[in-house]
Formats: C-alpha cells, sequence, structure tokens
C-alpha cells in the first residue's frame, strides 16, 4: 500500500520512517512474545463471554418480548 492510500498522525508518520530507514531490530523472544498477544487478542475479541447483569422484572419482560420480536436468542 503507498503512503499516499491512507492517512497517517505524527506518530505513525515517525514509525514508517523509522521502519523503511531499517531502525527496528527483532527482539530476541520473538516467537513467544508474538504466541503471547496472539493469546491475548483472540481473547479480546471472543464473541460470547459471560455477563452477569441485575434487571428488574418488568425490564426482563420488555427484553424478552424485544428478543423474541426481532428473532434473537434469548437466556436468562
Amino acid at each position: 500500500m503507498k503512503k499516499n492510500d491512507m492517512q497517517f498522525d505524527r506518530e505513525e508518520l515517525q514509525i514508517l520512517q523509522d521502519f523503511e530507514r531499517g531502525e527496528f531490530q527483532r527482539i530476541n523472544e520473538f516467537e513467544a512474545d508474538k504466541r503471547e498477544l496472539e493469546t491475548v487478542a483472540r481473547d479480546a475479541i471472543r464473541r460470547d463471554r459471560e455477563v452477569n447483569i441485575r434487571v428488574s422484572f418488568p425490564d426482563l419482560r420488555r427484553l424478552e418480548m424485544r428478543a423474541a420480536r426481532e428473532g434473537l436468542p434469548f437466556q436468562t
């Protein structure tokens, strides 16, 4: 991708310039750090999460009705 295709802020431009000048070096434990960061990222975007919230009974009934109306799964 060309530089002109994207808008960069000052910090991003500095990083790009440093990279193009070859000023970055691979870290010693690159593969281990990469695996750890991949795991953290995967956990951060995982879709299924358990959430506990308190709602009043009337609000719960309205949520159930709206979920049914919109065809969404609903579990209490």
